[in-house]
């Protein structure tokens, strides 16, 4: 692995959260796969392609860019050993071998120079220190001309989980609002002119910023849905501030707060994202 820079980061992912997300890799992909469409139809990949996939986590994406470019190939990079050891398990048993995963901070990482024509990423780009430094390494990952596709979230305010936390931040210690605020995170990337003086800021030219929208599947019931919500990464930090009582009057909470979205075997919210695309001159 190449050095990190993004320690705070690397860290989360190669503890709790990488592995939440390597264990439940079929639970997360129904929350994120209703923008799958989205995110390749932009990024128009051909069957001769490289494909540079940006904090791949288990690799559903990598996967998907892959069988696009069957005469071409797919690389995917991310900070999680063990979401990249459930990726590559993943490929190998729905024998997907035009591909090829990698761990490394795409801030630093020292990606061959041209190499990919386009670059995509399904959530994996709000994370960066210094995203400027780090969206200017991606683009000299791309030959002149290439493109990427990236989607990050927006502000919780736009879509339905949001409203799930808004009735438990007086349940939440105060901290937890100051961290989503603040720093590399979830929203970091949701506001388009930041977006586009970044990209602008990093080399690239013909900057758009579209808000894109689709269901996320967060479980079959309430009750399923909101264990599953309790262990997601933030919401397990944040449960670890207060001690037990509070922490279980935050999940009973949160199972009431789902409860209107079950409906036909499922929970259902509604996840908004903007989608982002560029190219390298």
């Amino acid at each position: 692995m190449t050095s990190i820079v993004n320690t705070a980061q690397a860290e989360a992912w190669n503890g709790y959260e990488g592995s939440h997300w390597a264990d439940n890799h079929d639970r997360y992909d129904a929350v994120n796969n209703g923008f799958n469409d989205h995110l390749l139809r932009a990024a128009a990949i051909g069957e001769h392609d490289q494909v540079l996939d940006v904090g791949c986590g288990n690799g559903q994406v990598t996967r998907l860019a892959a069988r696009l470019a069957p005469l071409g190939a797919a690389t995917g990079l991310d900070l999680s050993a063990p979401m990249l050891r459930r990726a590559r398990a993943l490929a190998d048993a729905e024998g997907v071998r035009n591909l090829a995963f990698e761990q490394g901070d795409a801030q630093v990482h020292p990606f061959p120079e041209g190499a990919y024509d386009v670059a995509i990423s399904r959530f994996g780009v709000m994370f960066f220190a210094d995203p400027v430094a780090a969206f200017a390494n991606i683009g000299r990952a791309l030959r002149p001309g290439g493109r990427v596709a990236f989607l990050a979230l927006q502000t919780m305010d736009r879509n339905d989980l949001g409203r799930v936390f808004a009735g438990l931040r007086a349940l939440l210690p105060p901290t937890a609002a100051v961290e989503a605020a603040h720093g590399p995170g979830p929203d970091s990337l949701a506001d388009p002119a930041r977006v586009r003086q970044i990209f602008t800021a990093a080399g690239f030219s013909d900057v758009a910023c579209t808000p894109v929208e689709a269901p996320q599947v967060w479980g079959r019931d309430t009750e399923d849905a909101a264990a599953f919500l309790g262990d997601w990464g933030p919401v397990h930090h944040w449960l670890g501030q207060v001690d037990a009582a509070a922490a279980a009057k935050v999940r009973r909470a949160l199972a009431e707060a789902l409860a209107p979205f079950e409906q036909d075997g499922a929970v259902r919210l509604n996840g908004a994202a903007l989608l982002i695309t560029a190219l390298r001159p």
